[in-house]
């Protein structure tokens, strides 16, 4: 079982910075492919950014403004969001798989643990 914990959410204005924090307990082992993704009220949840070992891909909404990271030693997910847009508001979700891939997962089923959320809302 794995355990994941948003946080660093909040209200920020657009064109601003906020940086979301991910802590992963229990069996990290089962953590070697993470992600973000995002859900705004009546939308599907969507992909953000993924890591896998030192593989990272990114949706082509963010590209060039958020930047996924990790801390495997603190078992610490990262995504560094820049250039806030009004549409960037949104529930945003850590995500965890326990098998490997060939390439980071974007789809949602593909991910076997999720943590509460943490909202960002972004004002104009």
């Amino acid at each position: 079982q794995v355990q994941l914990v948003e946080s660093g959410g909040g209200l920020v204005q657009a064109g601003g910075s906020l940086r979301l924090s991910c802590a992963a307990s229990g069996r990290t082992d089962s953590t070697y492919i993470m992600g973000w993704f995002r859900q705004a009220p009546g939308k599907e949840r969507e992909f953000v950014a993924g890591i896998m070992w030192i593989d990272k891909d990114c949706s082509d909404s963010v590209k060039g403004r958020f930047t996924i990271s990790k801390d495997s030693i603190e078992n610490t997910l990262y995504l560094q969001m820049n250039s806030l847009k009004s549409e960037d508001t949104a529930v945003y979700y850590c995500a965890a798989r326990g098998l490997r891939t060939r390439s980071t997962p974007i789809r949602a089923p593909d991910y076997d643990y999720w943590g509460q959320g943490t909202q960002v809302t972004v004002s104009s």
